[in-house]
């Protein structure tokens, strides 16, 4: 089955919410005990998530700027030392990505990194000289990390089921693209490939 047709199949589990769609990649003859061979990037969804993402923002230059942002936490410079771990921990488990002015990366990475490093979240650093902050917000809100470093097993959202069958494929492509460019042979290490829903089964895909 090619890749649309099971985008296809995986909707037909219906739920009473909104599902988000699923694509596992499993690798072959990749020895992830060499640090060379593990996968860490973030990859661009062309056609987006399909939802609002929240996001942290640490700032001290731009703390004007983020003011009237909405979905946006708001750390400034002198609050990072004042939080707890427990206080890192909620903060991160109501946003999907952080982002830092990079002058602030040191700071972060002392007070806060023991809690963001393991979760893969530390912050995107940005200058504090940006005059938009939306912009890299908004790209930032379409981008997906994947991170293989035990497991030859790739997992990342591609978008939820009120996108059309299209923007899922495009989605679907670029991490494909994505993952496949990292490795040394290319698709040849692609062992098997599934699409699913939230709630629904895999099915697989064999034409990509």
């Amino acid at each position: 089955m090619n890749l649309k047709d099971a985008i296809k199949e995986a909707r037909n589990t219906k739920r009473n919410f909104k599902q988000t769609f699923d694509i596992i990649i499993n690798l072959k003859n990749i020895d992830l005990k060499k640090p060379e061979n593990r996968i860490k990037a973030d990859i661009h969804l062309p056609k987006g998530l399909g939802k609002p993402v929240k996001c942290a923002l640490i700032v001290d230059a731009l703390a004007p700027a983020a003011k009237n942002l909405k979905d946006v936490t708001v750390i400034k410079k002198d609050d990072i030392e004042k939080l707890d771990k427990k206080q890192i921990k909620k903060i991160a488990s109501d946003v999907r990505f952080f982002i830092a002015e990079a002058p602030l990366m040191p700071l972060v990475g002392k007070h806060m990194g023991q809690v963001l490093a393991p979760k893969g979240m530390m912050p995107k650093p940005i200058p504090p000289t940006l005059k938009d902050l939306g912009g890299p917000i908004t790209r930032f809100s379409n981008d997906v990390s994947i991170d293989v470093k035990t497991s030859p097993t790739v997992q990342a959202p591609l978008g939820t089921e009120e996108m059309s069958d299209e923007d899922i494929t495009a989605n679907a492509k670029a991490v494909i693209n994505a993952v496949s460019g990292a490795l040394p042979r290319g698709k040849e290490q692609i062992k098997s490939m599934l699409i699913k829903t939230s709630m629904g089964k895999p099915v697989k895909v064999s034409e990509w």
